[in-house]
């Protein structure tokens, strides 16, 4: 709350003078021939008759508040961005069910992280493509974050048929970024597998990603050798068995290599955090904010009440503090 013209407020140092005159007046009196009666009746008189005088002290108070121009401000921000469109390509293939990620699987680790980066990137428009046995666009390009994150929380096992499609998967977050206007175009593709589904190629997908422009930054999650992977038995329940999952680093390695991006291996929730990290370093956005402050009159609020306070002031002199003649 601010005053736009406070000067107004020195018309309150006239009430000094004013309250002193009027406690100083003097007041008309009437001959009784028998006073007998005041000196048993409670005088009220010394209260009473201040009333009037009272209410336009407090009029005068909030007429001069109005004049003040008091303003209630919102502040409002205008981001202006030079960001990055980035397409978060996630593997969602039966595989990633492997809990060698403590303390759920692949897939549990993944989205957290991946929320955490998405946090980080103030500015960007970010978008994100499923992929097992096909690909799926789970959200296209929006800078509205909260969207992607509750979007992101909805992804599952069993969207798509189990596979894992990298080349598809990539061609498809190629698609939402190819008609881009943005100076930078990324892509992060996730994945555990091998590509043993789709009509398309990996590297060829590679090579459309570059003919556009468009980086990849590839992470192989997970460990090498045996990882504990849970097994639903309809009469025991979730057991867990030791699986041996097969990780193709060198195409991720191939991929990057054509799009000018990296290849990441990350072994647990800890090293993917760290790679997240280092993507965010690499892709460095830039934005800046403009600041305004945009203020609402309060003066009206001020002179109803002075309003209402003045009738009354007519009111009681009419009625109640009649001046006899």
């Amino acid at each position: 709350m601010i005053l736009a013209n406070p000067l107004y407020l020195l018309l309150l140092l006239l009430m000094v003078p004013l309250v002193y005159l009027e406690f100083k007046k003097r007041r008309s009196s009437i001959r009784f021939s028998d006073t007998s009666y005041f000196k048993t009746a409670r005088n009220r008189g010394m209260i009473m008759r201040r009333i009037p005088f009272c209410l336009i002290c407090v009029l005068l108070v909030l007429i001069v508040l109005a004049l003040a121009r008091p303003q209630r401000g919102r502040l409002y921000e205008e981001i202006e961005t030079q960001g990055i469109d980035i397409m978060l390509c996630l593997d969602i293939s039966t595989s990633m069910r492997a809990e060698d990620f403590v303390p759920k699987n692949r897939l549990h680790v993944a989205k957290e992280r991946a929320k955490e980066f998405i946090e980080r990137r103030k500015g960007d428009r970010i978008g994100l493509v499923v992929f097992a046995a096909d690909a799926l666009t789970q959200c296209p390009l929006t800078t509205d974050h909260v969207i992607l994150k509750d979007l992101l929380d909805y992804v599952d096992f069993g969207i798509l048929e189990d596979g894992t499609a990298i080349g598809t998967g990539l061609a498809t977050a190629v698609t939402r970024l190819k008609d881009s206007r943005a100076s930078d175009r990324t892509i992060v593709l996730l994945t555990d597998g091998v590509n043993n589904r789709g009509e398309i190629n990996p590297v060829s997908a590679a090579q459309i990603a570059r003919t556009y422009g468009i980086k990849v930054y590839c992470i192989g999650v997970g460990t090498k050798g045996m990882v504990p992977y849970p097994v639903d038995h309809p009469v025991y329940g979730r057991r867990y068995t030791q699986v041996e999952i097969d990780f193709d680093i060198n195409t991720l390695n191939e991929i990057a290599q054509i799009t000018g991006g990296r290849a990441f291996l990350a072994s647990d929730g800890a090293a993917l955090k760290t790679v997240y990290d280092e993507i965010d370093r690499m892709e460095p956005t830039s934005f800046k904010t403009l600041q305004h402050t945009v203020y609402a009159e309060k003066s009206g609020d001020l002179m109803l009440p002075a309003a209402l306070l003045l009738i009354a002031n007519f009111a009681l002199v009419l009625v109640v503090f009649r001046r006899l003649p």
